[in-house]
């Protein structure tokens, strides 16, 4: 695939990026695209791999290795080499139904298991992905494609997120009738209102849902199940019901002063802040602003970053990113081997936009949170924390001790808690009866069905908050078992 010496011949070349002290300035999408030929020289460097591990798809020891939904990322990248960009659209398109997504915002692990990252920086997959797609949409050869026939079937899709959208367009072309409930005021879930504009622009995920609108798909928005519409009511209506809610419980802070005025949870910054952008451009003041304010960020992950970007373009006056693991090493760990993603340190897009403005990277490594502090009037003045060290015993066994000497006290007049998600917020699989396990809808692996008759389970509410490429899988996977689960009930009928 590619040019047959292209690897030795070119070198990785990166998205184009606003200069961060220019993109603090605004929320537009701060990566922009290579040109054509850049990104064909940079589908020259795809080599002719024996096994391609980029599209394997599978998790060892919990780290992703390869493309979830296994995209067939050697044949793209040579039909972009070749500059065929409709039909590496066409293959691409055979995998993934949103591209324009996964080739911004996924943290690509098929680029941590190409064969040429074993030694050298790994092909361009998502910056050409993107691209790919991109050309579609503007050259036209994206169009609705409505479906020829109905099956009379009808299927409620609880959930527009990823998973959601997946299910329903993948069971949409298969000629049934879906309807997607979101309980939000516009549809697209975490792509809506849990990634920040800068990572995705709002119009990307608008454009997908009017197409998938126009090819028959029905939404229903700030509709809650239980409370608009009963569970009963659903199931009667519909031939199969789909949960994909996601795992939208946050995980909370629980500690001396956690409850102080400005102490938040890190979607609820987001949402807002997002919301607010779309609704209003930020007029309506209905938002948590940040200006000239200390902001404290506790969780060390992707969330927490999306945190330290917004308080950034909101012109806060500090900001520190809290996270309870040591730095990550510049190169892969030796338990941390290819073809798995590497846990390597990186200056993501918030570390260096913080590090430009304010002298820093924000990360503060093996720290722990003692307490939080208000002022008089509730209001949270100041965090007090102490460094840990990581040990790990003779066992195996990790655990976390204080280093004696080390507290200190921050201030700070916002905290926004990114400490993970628990799982599946629990009211509407009981409105359903629906069993839940560990925090997670209790659906099997093999068919995503759940204990109750023509009710599935798919997405981070059945596996756990995971990837955005894992959710589309999983829509995909939900929707082969429900149209298989159809086709047998209208035999047996």
């Amino acid at each position: 695939m590619g040019k047959p010496t292209g690897f030795m011949e070119y070198n990785r070349e990166k998205t184009k990026e606003q200069l961060p002290l220019e993109r603090i300035k605004n929320w537009k999408e701060y990566a922009s695209r290579l040109t054509d030929e850049a990104l064909q020289i940079q589908g020259a460097r795809c080599m002719d791999c024996g096994t391609p591990f980029c599209h394997m798809g599978i998790e060892i020891r919990g780290t992703a290795a390869g493309c979830p939904i296994n995209n067939v990322i050697p044949e793209w990248n040579d039909l972009v080499y070749r500059g065929k960009w409709q039909e590496a659209l066409e293959r691409l398109l055979l995998t993934n139904n949103f591209p324009e997504f996964t080739g911004r915002v996924c943290p690509a692990p098929c680029e941590g298991s190409c064969t040429l990252a074993i030694t050298d920086p790994a092909v361009a997959i998502k910056s050409i992905e993107r691209t790919i797609i991109d050309k579609g949409f503007e050259n036209g050869w994206i169009q609705p494609r409505v479906p020829t026939f109905r099956t009379g079937k009808r299927i409620a899709v609880i959930g527009s997120g990823p998973a959601g959208l997946a299910a329903a367009d993948q069971l949409n072309q298969s000629g049934h009738s879906i309807t997607i409930y979101e309980r939000a005021d516009r549809a697209g879930g975490l792509l809506m209102y849990g990634i920040p504009n800068m990572k995705l622009e709002k119009e990307v995920v608008e454009r997908r849902i009017q197409l998938l609108m126009e090819e028959g798909i029905e939404f229903v928005l700030n509709t809650e199940i239980g409370k608009d519409i009963t569970a009963e009511q659903l199931k009667a209506e519909n031939d199969a019901v789909i949960l994909c809610t996601g795992a939208t419980k946050q995980r909370a802070l629980h500690m001396d002063g956690s409850e102080s005025e400005g102490v938040h949870l890190a979607m609820d910054y987001l949402t807002s802040t997002t919301k607010s952008l779309l609704d209003s451009n930020f007029v309506d003041g209905q938002f948590l602003n940040t200006e000239g304010k200390d902001v404290i960020v506790i969780g060390g992950g992707d969330t927490g970053a999306d945190c330290v970007a917004s308080a950034i373009r909101q012109n806060c006056n500090s900001v520190a990113q809290f996270g309870k693991h040591p730095q990550l090493p510049m190169n892969r760990a030796d338990n941390n081997l290819w073809p798995t993603d590497p846990h390597i340190y990186k200056l993501d897009y918030a570390y260096a936009e913080a590090d430009v403005k304010y002298g820093k990277d924000p990360r503060e490594y093996c720290i722990q949170t003692k307490k939080i502090v208000a002022d008089d009037g509730g209001r949270v003045k100041e965090l007090h924390t102490i460094q840990m060290n990581k040990i790990i015993n003779e066992e195996g066994y990790t655990y976390f001790e204080e280093v004696a000497g080390t507290e200190k006290i921050w201030p700070a007049q916002f905290v926004f808690v990114a400490i993970g998600f628990e799982g599946v917020e629990h009211a509407l699989p009981e409105q359903f009866g629906i069993k839940v396990t560990n925090n997670k809808i209790a659906a099997s692996a093999n068919n995503y069905a759940t204990n109750i008759e023509g009710v599935f389970a798919a997405g981070d509410a059945r596996k756990g908050q995971s990837l955005i490429v894992w959710a589309i899988k999983e829509g995909r996977g939900v929707a082969e078992s429900v149209h298989a689960y159809l086709a047998e009930h209208a035999i047996a009928q």
